[in-house]
């Protein structure tokens, strides 16, 4: 199963995107449920309207997404079927191209997301209580920079 380049995500991917992420908020035990379904759908079309989301497709549809908004990265999902194939990579270096820097939050209990963060190039900038998330989840502010950037870019400040 060959996978396409990241594309942009149309209204009509919602619903099979919004099945990937609820598959994996059903797999995270530690993850609380703290929005109904719909308003889900809501903001994924929302965001989708806006040109935020990016989607990788194989045979069988949308395998994985990415919500980015500039240098700001909202979720990053990858179907089960189709983890382990770069697909995540492949999203964040299409990020990585349209910007300088990237910055994201991800849940301190998700270690997997972690560690492949780190494994792209991301740092660790500092670390909430969760008071700022839906879930009330401590969480890491975890940042990647550019060549660029590194080298003191002022495209790059905060």
């Amino acid at each position: 199963m060959t996978a396409q380049g990241p594309a942009r995500a149309r209204l009509w991917h919602v619903p099979q995107m919004a099945a990937i992420l609820w598959g994996f908020a059903r797999s995270a035990p530690w993850l609380p449920r703290v929005r109904p379904y719909r308003t889900d759908l809501r903001v994924m079309a929302q965001i989708t309207r806006r040109g935020w989301v990016r989607v990788v497709r194989d045979a069988r549809g949308p395998a994985a997404f990415i919500a980015r908004d500039g240098t700001r990265v909202h979720a990053l999902y990858v179907h089960p079927r189709a983890q382990g194939r770069g697909l995540g990579r492949a999203l964040l270096d299409d990020a990585k191209r349209a910007a300088p820097r990237l910055e994201l939050w991800v849940a301190e209990a998700n270690e997997t997301a972690r560690a492949f963060y780190a494994a792209q190039g991301f740092a660790e900038a500092r670390r909430s209580d969760g008071t700022g998330n839906d879930e009330r989840l401590p969480d890491i502010h975890m940042l990647w920079l550019s060549e660029s950037c590194l080298q003191h870019d002022e495209r790059c400040a905060q």
